[in-house]
């Protein structure tokens, strides 16, 4: 079985490395050995080639694309093999049913035809697709043209930790390259695993491997957590496929993959924002910081509504102005610094004020009219809200 160092230690008996599981493989090919019945749940599901196997059972649910990858494990032509035999203990007939008729040219009739060579070629035609990125000129001009992301190949073991960080970094700096290289791995990733045993594959799957790896640095930076199955099994499908450990299976912190160190305090300290202003790769600075200020931002409707709204506007702008060459990648990260310290500076009002969270937010609201503020004075505006606060209390009560 797979595992780490933090599995519990009555597994560590039974995990096997890589070799090992490799040595598995080549001993479950040989019709001679005694090794003759193998319990998978993801590995060797797709991309394991044994045509001496003849016999799949099924317990787990499947569709479209992995089932009829599982199914092909044990449908290949070997020697005076007559046939395969599929044991199904789940009952999966209607996603058979489904997944003949994508496969199939005539709605479902006959047996499935598959065009390896086309998909192939798709599958060149994405890998030239993000191979060409890397040679585009980034859209601050300042920022040199080009990256050299077959280096990554010749770095010793710790260099090539952080390869992927630098890497993303670059494509974060081009025009859409976020949306752009995401969209790309992902079409990448669909044609090679259909791709596969196709000699293309063969060539080019460490940098296909690498190229995951840069996209999962970009997503955890950039963006929420959610992991969509159809890409969760695609994943799957070519972490089972890759002869090298390029893509990690281990949780890969925001702040890791930006390259820092998790912040033990608020987001807002002077010290984090230090450390950000201070980090090499600007682009990734810049997505890390617009998230981490999003959600700060978002975490303040539910208390104040008010500078929750103030403060989105005011990170918009500054987004904006990036997006449009107003301002550098280094100026941009100085921008949302002056932000997050604003944001600091008002939850130090209310408490400079006296107020807790419910009365800033009515005080919030109305500071918001500039001659209430001139004409009334804080020590007023902040009666004000207290008995807002009382009569809402009052009212519910």
């Amino acid at each position: 079985m797979t595992g780490s160092s933090s599995d519990p230690l009555n597994f560590q008996p039974h995990v096997r490395n890589k070799p090992k599981r490799k040595a598995l493989g080549e001993r479950l090919k040989d019709p001679k050995d005694k090794l003759k019945l193998a319990i998978v749940r993801d590995m060797w599901l797709t991309g394991f080639d044994a045509p001496v196997l003849h016999t799949l059972y099924i317990d787990k649910p499947m569709k479209g694309h992995n089932l009829m990858q599982a199914i092909a494990r044990v449908n290949r032509v070997y020697k005076d093999k007559e046939g395969s035999l599929i044991v199904d203990y789940i009952g999966i007939v209607t996603e058979l049913k489904k997944a003949l008729s994508v496969y199939t040219d005539n709605g479902g009739k006959g047996a499935p035809t598959f065009d390896q060579e086309e998909a192939a070629s798709v599958m060149m035609s994405k890998y030239e697709i993000l191979a060409q990125m890397f040679k585009e000129q980034p859209t601050d001009k300042s920022q040199p043209k080009g990256f050299d992301y077959n280096s990554f190949f010749t770095l010793s073991p710790k260099q090539k930790l952080y390869f992927p960080i630098q890497a993303a970094n670059y494509i974060l700096g081009l025009e859409s390259g976020k949306d752009r290289f995401i969209n790309a791995v992902t079409a990448l990733s669909k044609s090679f695993a259909i791709s596969v045993p196709h000699p293309y594959t063969l060539e080019i799957r460490d940098e296909v491997g690498l190229f995951q790896a840069i996209k999962v640095r970009i997503v955890k930076v950039t963006e929420s957590a959610k992991t969509g199955k159809t890409d969760e099994e695609i994943e799957t499908a070519i972490k089972q496929i890759l002869s090298d450990a390029i893509v990690s299976d281990e949780v890969v912190d925001i702040f890791d993959a930006a390259g820092i160190k998790k912040p033990d305090i608020s987001i807002l300290s002077d010290e984090f924002l230090a450390e950000i202003k201070g980090m090499q790769h600007k682009n990734l600075a810049f997505e890390l910081l617009k998230k981490l200020l999003n959600d700060e931002i978002k975490s303040r409707r539910k208390t104040n509504l008010v500078q929750s709204k103030k403060f989105s506007e005011m990170l918009d702008q500054v987004v904006r102005n990036y997006q449009n060459n107003l301002i550098t990648s280094a100026e941009i990260i100085e921008e949302m610094i002056r932000l997050a310290k604003e944001i600091k500076e008002a939850d130090r009002k209310g408490e400079g004020l006296g107020l807790d969270f419910r009365e800033f937010a009515f005080y919030s609201a109305l500071e918001v009219n500039d001659s209430a503020v001139s004409i009334l004075g804080n020590d007023v505006l902040r009666h004000i809200a207290r008995e807002l606060v009382d009569t809402v209390a009052r009212t519910q009560a």
